[in-house]
């Protein structure tokens, strides 16, 4: 049976401030649900993950700020710092300073050291920041992923549905496309939506891919 981890529940104490801060930095926003007593539950998704957070009034009695490092996975280390910064978020970029893969988990800040990893290996450069209440946040640059992970992890139903969609996008775009082999466009739009791509925006990424590969 598969058990894909689908929401992290994160502990804040003002329900606006948290999710201004959030969509400040690009997760979109599913759900604003406000129900009877001052219930309320808020949903936001990270750009191209799978996995959502939700906080709110009465859904958890954990303390605010009592998260300590959500991972979120990045191509670019340098790009997405100098993103988050550009959304007035504080953050420092990081690696391990003994030379290892494992520089954001160990516990405190001693064993960092500054600035990505020099071999820019996967897995080994991080930045750090915290949301209004504490809650910590890692971002780990991932170019090369461990065997198993990404779409190797698909379940065939949901990977013959989006070649099912890839096939109609195709087509869509063959007509006036220049020559080109139907496999790398695939590629590219599967890999758009598997990030949390909308269709019409995978489309448009395969398209630019295969303008950049010609």
């Amino acid at each position: 049976m598969d058990m894909k981890l689908e929401v992290v529940v994160v502990p804040v104490s003002d329900v606006d401030r948290a999710k201004n801060f959030y969509k400040r930095l690009g997760f979109r926003e599913d759900i604003d649900y406000a129900g009877s007593d001052g219930y309320r539950v808020v949903q936001l998704t990270p750009p191209g993950s799978a996995c959502s957070i939700i906080f709110g009034k009465g859904v958890t009695d954990a303390r605010p700020g009592s998260i300590d490092r959500l991972v979120l996975a990045v191509d670019d280390i340098g790009a997405a710092r100098d993103e988050l910064l550009s959304h007035g978020v504080e953050l420092s970029v990081f690696h391990d300073a003994g030379g290892g893969l494992g520089g954001g988990f160990y516990a405190g800040t001693k064993a960092r050291a500054p600035g990505p990893d020099p071999q820019r290996r996967s897995y080994a450069s991080y930045a750090s920041f915290s949301d209004p209440d504490g809650n910590g946040w890692l971002l780990q640059e991932i170019g090369t992923r461990l065997p198993g992970r990404g779409l190797s992890s698909m379940d065939v139903a949901t990977l013959t549905d989006l070649l099912r969609e890839a096939e109609q996008r195709h087509g869509e775009y063959e007509p006036s496309a220049p020559k080109h082999h139907w496999s790398a466009w695939y590629a590219a739009y599967i890999v758009a939506r598997e990030r949390g791509r909308t269709p019409e925006e995978a489309a448009k990424d395969a398209a630019l891919h295969m303008e950049g590969s010609r």
